[in-house]
């Protein structure tokens, strides 16, 4: 398959797979596609074993969260952001956990974790993070901003060592702004996509994106698993596609046994548009917990990062117990996923969700050639 993104990475197909797990990452861009990994992943020693694992010859990338908008922290140390939490929320969380009798953590196990520390940091010091990561890792071909556009300097240091910038958005004015900001690829997500989506679906969503920043390529994002899916995203305009809730209930991944079981049962309807993770809108599954956060007799969802902070040390204590059949944890857990999931009902190898989507476009495309035949006979 040749469109201008395979020809842009010297991949063989124009799927790149976004996860947080490295062995994913890794078996995505062995399949023919582009892993691109979740940069708070992205310690020294992970990419290590990545490229050794993928060969001198493959590439992948890594991606961020640069958030538009989030809220001010003041200097941003835990003991500052902390006194800005509001004791109505960390009374109702402690009720919460309460309520559906989830364990505290073992002593020396409540830090604030990767993801709560990551959050603190200011845009630039995390894009600065980032690129200075993909400068020193050769294979790294593109770095993606997510929920914002990426510091100029970011992009510029980027160019400077042949790395390519992607940017995710949700409608025509975030694509404008990150064109704006210089990047190479534009990411059209859909509504249908998990983890922090807009309001707009796919099929309205794409083909706007791909008039708007023509001619830069987009990748179409959001509800795709499928040669089918694949083949319509081509069909209205993308250059490829950018997966990630499809990865997270392969063989390889790392997901949380109870979330991947929750997966594997549930079907499209089973997610919800939700604040209840991170402060801002990200579509996960279903569970008590989102139940909880959406009920308008408890405390509306903080913004970000601070959200986040607050959570952190619950969200472990949740995935901690959750093992436990018919416990209170089990209720609450759960993750980022999409629509798409209603389909995620057989675990499989990475490798094999690649060739799948690559045959089945094989056959949807030829299914068009014998209709456009059929026409001219």
């Amino acid at each position: 398959m040749k469109t201008k993104i395979t020809e842009m990475l010297g991949i063989e197909f124009p799927i790149l797979g976004f996860t947080h797990c490295r062995d994913v990452a890794a078996a995505v861009t062995n399949a023919g596609g582009m892993g691109v990994l979740g940069a708070g992943n992205a310690a020294p020693e992970e990419l290590e074993w990545m490229e050794a694992e993928i060969g001198p010859d493959r590439v992948y990338g890594l991606d961020t969260l640069i958030p538009a908008k989030s809220d001010n922290v003041g200097n941003g140390s835990p003991r500052a952001v902390q006194d800005l939490l509001p004791e109505e929320h960390k009374k109702f969380l402690t009720d919460l956990l309460a309520r559906y009798d989830v364990p505290p953590l073992p002593e020396g196990d409540g830090a604030m974790g990767q993801m709560g520390s990551m959050m603190l940091s200011d845009n630039s010091t995390r894009a600065a993070n980032l690129i200075d990561i993909a400068t020193h890792h050769p294979q790294v071909k593109l770095v993606a901003s997510a929920l914002g556009p990426p510091p100029r300097s970011m992009v510029d240091v980027a160019h400077e060592h042949g790395i390519l910038v992607a940017a995710l958005v949700g409608n025509r004015q975030h694509a404008e702004r990150q064109v704006a900001a210089g990047v190479d690829v534009i990411v059209a997500q859909g509504y249908e996509a998990g983890g922090h989506v807009g309001e707009i679906g796919s099929m309205v969503l794409i083909p706007e994106i791909v008039d708007t920043v023509a001619p830069l390529p987009v990748l179409a994002a959001g509800g795709i698993g499928s040669g089918r899916q694949l083949a319509a995203a081509l069909a209205l305009g993308a250059q490829g596609v950018w997966c990630g809730s499809v990865w997270l209930t392969t063989a390889e991944a790392e997901t949380h046994p109870v979330v991947k079981r929750k997966f594997l049962a549930a079907s499209s309807s089973d997610t919800v548009r939700s604040r209840a993770s991170t402060g801002k809108p990200a579509r996960q599954l279903r569970s008590a917990w989102t139940d909880e956060w959406e009920n308008p007799a408890n405390p509306a969802p903080l913004g970000m990062p601070l959200h986040t902070v607050l959570t952190n040390e619950a969200r472990q204590r949740i995935q901690r117990a959750a093992h436990k059949q018919g416990s209170g944890a089990e209720q609450l857990i759960n993750y980022f996923v999409g629509q798409i999931v209603g389909s995620m009902n057989q675990e499989k190898t990475t490798r094999q969700v690649v060739l799948e989507m690559v045959e089945e476009y094989i056959d949807v495309a030829q299914q068009f050639v014998d209709m456009m035949s059929s026409s001219e006979a």
